[in-house]
C-alpha cells in the first residue's frame, strides 16, 4: 500500500532556504574583508552577495534579469539599473566575502552532517579534482592556462582547476581550493589538509598515492585516516597476514620524497584488501585503517565505492547547476574566483535543503532528485511576488508537489560499465588557439 504522502515544503520553506545563512555571516563576511558599503548605492554589498547567489541559480537567466527577480537595487529616480551598475558592484564586492562566507556555512553544515553520518566514529569525506571551462579572454587564458599538446593546439577554453573536500553522505562542500589548470591537484589538495577534521576518514583517488601527500594528511591531525586504490606500478612487502586478502604491508618511501622532505620515514606501514567485483578485474585499497577488528575488510570495500558520491557532485553542478554551458559567466580571473566560490555556496544551499527533506522522507540524502530541488527552488525563485524589503528571498511559496514522494529517487542498483567512449569526435576542423612555439 502506497504511503501516505506528507507536505514536503510549507510556506515557511523559501524563507528556511534564505535562513540557511545567517544574516550575521554577511555582516561578517563583508566586514572580515573590508567590502562593507560605505557610501549609499542602488546595490549596496549585502545585495550583491545574494544578486552572484542569484547567477550560480538561475544560469539561464541574464544578471539583470537576477537583479530585478531578486528587487536588488534600492529605490533611485529610475526604475531600471544600468546593466553597468551590477557589474560595477560586482568588482567592488570582489571574490573575498564570498571565500568567506562559503567557508563560514560549510564548516557548520558539511561538518555536522559528516559526523550525524559516520562510519564506525569516522566522519566519511572525499576529495578529489574537477575542471571547469572559464570564457575565452586573453587575460584568463594566460592566468588559467589549459590543455596543451592535445590535437595540435591548446584547449578550446582556459580551464580553471578545482579541487574538493566533500561529505561524501550528504555531498556537502566542506571545503574548496582553486586555481590555473596547470598546477596539479595535489597542490590544491595539500591546501585542505589543514581543514580535514580529527577523527575522520579520506577517500582519494589512486593519484593522491604518495608518501609526502598521505603521511602529511595522516599526520596532521588526530584520528585522521585515508583509503585509495592502489596503481599497477605500486610495490609493498607483505609484514603480516589479517585475513583472506587482507594484509599488513610496508611500501618505500622513494629517495626523491625524502629530499624534498627529510622527515618523512625510509617505509611506511600500511593495509592492503584485495577484492574482485563481478565483471571487473582485481582491485586492490590501501588504507592507514590498520585494525582489523575495528574496521572490517568487507565494510573498508564497501565503504570506498562511496568516493563516486564525488564525481555525482560534480556532475549535479556541471550537467544541473550549469546546463552544461560551455563556461562559467566570469570573463576575468577575478571575477571568475568570485563566481567559483558563490557555485559553491548556492550548490550547498540546494543541498541542505535537500537534506531537511531526505529527513521527512525517511531516506539517505543521496535518494534526494538533485534537478528536482533544484527547480523547485528556481521556480519560486522567478515567479514569488517581491513584496519585502529588497534584497531578500520571497516568502510565499507555491510548491511543485505536496509530496515528499516526488523528490525521492529509486534506490540505486549496483551496474557495471567498462570505460569507453560513447560519442565520436566530431569531423569538422576543430577551432583551437594554435600553440607558437617562442
Amino acid at each position: 500500500m502506497r504511503p501516505q504522502p506528507k507536505p514536503v515544503l510549507d510556506g515557511d520553506a523559501f524563507d528556511r532556504f534564505r535562513a540557511s545563512i545567517e544574516p550575521e555571516w554577511i555582516e561578517q563576511a563583508l566586514a572580515a574583508t573590508g567590502t562593507a558599503t560605505v557610501r549609499k548605492r542602488r546595490l549596496p554589498a549585502e545585495q550583491v552577495i545574494w544578486l552572484v547567489l542569484g547567477m550560480a541559480l538561475q544560469r539561464d537567466r541574464s544578471i539583470a534579469d537576477v537583479v530585478a527577480s531578486l528587487d536588488l537595487a534600492l529605490p533611485g529616480k529610475s526604475p531600471w539599473l544600468a546593466p553597468s551598475a551590477s557589474v560595477q558592484a560586482r568588482a567592488r564586492l570582489g571574490a573575498e566575502p564570498l571565500e568567506w562566507l562559503f567557508g563560514r556555512c560549510s564548516e557548520t553544515w558539511a561538518h555536522g552532517a559528516a559526523r550525524e553520518e559516520s562510519w564506525r566514529g569516522l566522519a566519511v569525506y572525499g576529495v578529489d579534482g574537477t575542471t571547469l571551462r572559464v570564457p575565452d579572454t586573453a587575460e584568463s587564458r594566460e592566468h588559467f592556462g589549459g590543455q596543451s599538446g592535445r590535437w595540435d593546439g591548446a584547449s578550446g577554453y582556459p580551464l580553471a582547476r578545482a579541487v574538493t573536500l566533500m561529505a561524501l553522505r550528504s555531498h556537502l562542500l566542506a571545503a574548496m581550493r582553486f586555481g590555473p589548470y596547470t598546477s596539479d591537484e595535489r597542490v590544491y589538495a595539500a591546501q585542505l589538509w589543514p581543514l580535514v577534521p580529527n577523527q575522520s576518514l579520506c577517500i582519494v583517488d589512486r593519484l593522491f598515492l604518495a608518501a609526502d601527500t598521505l603521511i602529511g594528511l595522516r599526520e596532521g591531525g588526530e584520528g585522521r585516516h585515508w583509503l585509495t586504490r592502489a596503481t599497477k606500478r605500486s610495490k609493498w612487502t607483505e609484514v603480516e597476514r589479517l585475513g583472506e586478502g587482507d594484509w599488513l604491508v610496508e611500501m618505500e618511501v622513494s629517495r626523491e620524497a625524502r629530499r624534498k622532505n627529510r622527515e618523512l620515514p625510509r617505509v611506511w606501514r600500511l593495509r592492503a584488501i584485495r577484492y574482485c567485483r563481478p565483471g571487473f578485474q582485481p582491485q586492490t585499497l590501501l588504507t592507514s585503517l590498520t585494525d582489523a577488528k575495528q574496521f572490517p575488510a568487507s565494510e573498508i570495500v564497501a565503504l570506498y565505492h562511496e568516493r563516486w558520491e564525488l564525481e555525482l557532485g560534480f556532475s549535479e553542478v556541471k550537467r544541473v547547476m550549469l546546463q552544461r554551458e560551455e563556461a562559467i559567466r566570469s570573463k576575468s580571473p577575478r571575477m571568475v574566483e568570485q563566481e567559483l566560490w558563490a557555485i559553491g555556496l548556492a550548490y550547498n544551499l540546494v543541498r541542505l535543503e535537500m537534506r531537511r527533506i531526505a529527513r521527512e522522507a525517511g531516506v539517505p540524502a543521496v535518494r534526494i532528485s538533485f534537478k528536482r530541488a533544484l527547480m523547485l527552488i528556481e521556480h519560486e525563485w522567478h515567479w514569488s511576488n517581491v513584496t519585502r524589503s529588497p534584497g531578500t528571498i520571497p516568502k510565499h511559496l507555491r510548491t511543485l508537489s505536496e509530496d515528499v514522494l516526488h523528490f525521492v529517487l529509486p534506490p540505486r542498483r549496483e551496474r557495471t560499465y567498462p570505460r569507453a567512449v560513447k560519442i565520436k569526435m566530431s569531423n569538422y576542423p576543430r577551432n583551437r588557439p594554435r600553440v607558437v612555439a617562442n
